[in-house]
């Protein structure tokens, strides 16, 4: 079940980075990744999102990202193992919101994630301890 969830995200890789697009090989963010890898794995989006600006309302410290996480995905406890395929949402900065997104791609002794970042698109990283200090949540896809 994971497996697949890292092969479509691997399917992703390359696509150029675009806020609000969710369109394999043409432009997504890290919202529109998640997005895809719901509708290959599910069909239709279980709801549509509303128009978002990059800093996900982050002055007005609304976890909106974090709600729909939690309305479609399914909370993992932080003491159950990491698995390739977990949802990882993150604060880009202690305090803020939660605004990104990424797919664990290797849950091994160098971690990874797949996630489109602005100016470089989706892409493969490592999951360094600044990136690991930064996740608010994990999620699976039910």
């Amino acid at each position: 079940m994971a497996d697949d969830v890292v092969s479509i995200a691997r399917s992703w890789i390359g696509t150029p980075y675009q806020h609000q697009a969710s369109t394999k090989g043409v432009a997504c963010d890290c919202l529109g990744l998640i997005r895809g890898i719901w509708r290959e794995r599910h069909g239709g989006e279980p709801e549509a999102p509303p128009p978002y600006t990059p800093d996900w309302g982050e002055g007005g410290g609304q976890e909106v990202l974090m709600a729909a996480a939690l309305r479609h995905l399914v909370p993992v406890d932080p003491g159950v193992d990491w698995l390739p395929g977990d949802v990882l949402l993150f604060r880009m900065r202690a305090g803020a919101v939660a605004k990104h997104l990424g797919i664990l791609s290797d849950a091994g002794e160098a971690p990874r994630f797949i996630h489109a970042y602005n100016a470089h698109g989706v892409i493969d990283s490592p999951l360094t301890t600044p990136w690991q200090n930064r996740i608010a949540a994990r999620f699976r896809f039910p």
